[in-house]
């Protein structure tokens, strides 16, 4: 597989790069302690062998085993109220001591208060909800549904989204990293392009991102068998934000076609872009939604799937069936991070956040011929790093030397699709916080613009 296909999610964690900071960075006993992990555990693309070991995490920052701390700012998407939060915990514990575990058949008043709260959370009437343990697992249930709902077996998604590793999470997924070498995967999914301006297939920066809904459009007129469009609402890894016009016109396509929309908000929802849900942005609604990550807090592994109530129609069918499928403890996370989320006022001062990060990044990207596009909303940002602003071609090496120049100055982040830095923080960051991150972050671009012979400042 080439490096551009082993990139597409996250950065490469066997690069020369990643071996040289490991060098530099890390004393004998972390390093012994990766050793033992890569020992132990069975080896995977972008995880094992792992970046370096943790001892801490509160907050905004991860502490590493040498006392080092790094501003998170990718955080697997479950970090929107920090790591640790007090009032979690707090409410986690007041769980354990009453109730840490629903068997199956049973119920109990948190997973009810929980579903309550998600449905009250959504618009007209997705008032049903599943809980699982995963994000991948939700998936896998609204896929089920949606056959059964739409009467129809076929399915269409779009090229480069995740939307988990199960095999029936990879093959309605568009990333070869995860389905290398794994045979055939569930049949009857079609993938159609993601939309996208900036390198688009069809479209130029200047130009809108219809043409991606005409071809959906197209694919949906020639194939009735089609019950089910899945797609994230807004591509997480690489910051793609489609226009409000493009959902706006898959909405009404897959209305006239009777065509069902699965939103995958695992990763972006809960906040992250200003909003409780994306999907608000472009005033549309989902006839199923998936949540995840952070819905857990960051502590528990807990998701979500939200349905329409006409659609509880499957009685006789175990759609997850999972064994914390109530589970007082996850119910109870994400409880408390919802509230949290409420009471700090996290949606609004995310919003204010977002302003001034586009300010900020649009300012270095006029400084920093290296950034080619900036993309984002809220606290969701990409910098799309490129060789040549005509041709577009990805700055890779150079995102890579940014992005353990910043780790060595004390930020942490992904690269995305190789030269993309997907900027994430958690939604409790101060204004000085992320004051700071952008100070290192400048100095990052600074080091590889010298290293690669950039021009610093745009002519």
């Amino acid at each position: 597989m080439s490096n551009n296909n082993l990139r597409k999610e996250g950065d490469i964690n066997q690069s020369t790069q990643r071996q040289i900071w490991q060098q530099d960075n890390l004393d004998s006993a972390a390093q012994a302690m990766l050793e033992q992990d890569s020992r132990y555990f069975l080896h995977q693309a972008m995880s094992t062998p792992c970046l370096a070991p943790l001892e801490a995490a509160e907050g905004i920052y991860l502490q590493d085993t040498q006392g080092r701390k790094y501003m998170d700012f990718h955080g697997n998407n479950v970090h929107q109220i920090g790591f640790g939060h007090p009032y979690l915990i707090n409410k986690l514990k007041e769980q354990l001591d009453t109730l840490p575990f629903s068997t199956r058949r049973y119920t109990n008043q948190t997973a009810i208060d929980c579903a309550r709260k998600l449905a009250a959370l959504t618009p007209s009437d997705l008032n049903r909800v599943l809980f699982a343990p995963g994000g991948t697992s939700v998936v896998g249930m609204a896929l089920k549904l949606a056959r059964i709902v739409s009467g129809k077996q076929k399915v269409i998604s779009l090229w480069d989204s995740f939307h988990g590793a199960s095999m029936d999470a990879i093959s309605v997924g568009g990333t070869h990293s995860f389905n290398k070498g794994l045979g055939p995967l569930m049949p009857g999914v079609e993938h159609i392009p993601p939309p996208t301006t900036y390198r688009g297939v069809f479209t130029k920066e200047d130009e809108d991102d219809l043409a991606y809904a005409d071809y959906l459009e197209y694919v949906l007129q020639n194939d009735p068998d089609i019950g089910v469009f899945i797609a994230e609402t807004v591509r997480n890894t690489d910051a793609q934000f489609p226009s409000k016009a493009y959902w706006k016109r898959v909405r009404e396509l897959c209305d006239q076609y009777g065509v069902l929309l699965i939103l995958d908000e695992i990763p972006i929802a809960l906040g992250r872009t200003g909003y409780m849900f994306a999907f608000e942005h472009y005033e549309i609604e989902p006839d199923f939604l998936c949540l995840g990550k952070g819905l857990g807090g960051g502590i528990v592994p807990f998701a979500a799937m939200i349905t329409r109530d006409k659609f509880n129609i499957a009685e006789d069918v175990s759609l997850g069936h999972y064994t914390h499928e109530k589970s007082p403890l996850g119910s109870a996370a994400a409880l408390a991070t919802l509230e949290v989320i409420e009471r700090e006022d996290l949606l609004c001062k995310t919003q204010t956040h977002g302003k001034w990060m586009k300010k900020q990044l649009e300012d270095l990207k006029d400084k920093y011929s290296l950034i080619g596009d900036i993309r984002g909303r809220g606290l969701l940002w990409g910098i799309d790093l490129v060789k040549d602003p005509i041709s577009k071609e990805r700055a890779c090496e150079e995102a890579e030397v940014v992005m353990y120049t910043c780790l060595e100055l004390g930020l942490s982040f992904k690269v995305s699709q190789g030269n993309v830095l997907q900027l994430s923080p958690p939604l409790i960051i101060t204004q000085e916080q992320l004051q700071q991150s952008l100070s290192i972050l400048d100095q990052a671009l600074m080091a590889a613009t010298t290293q690669f012979n950039y021009a610093y400042i745009k002519e």
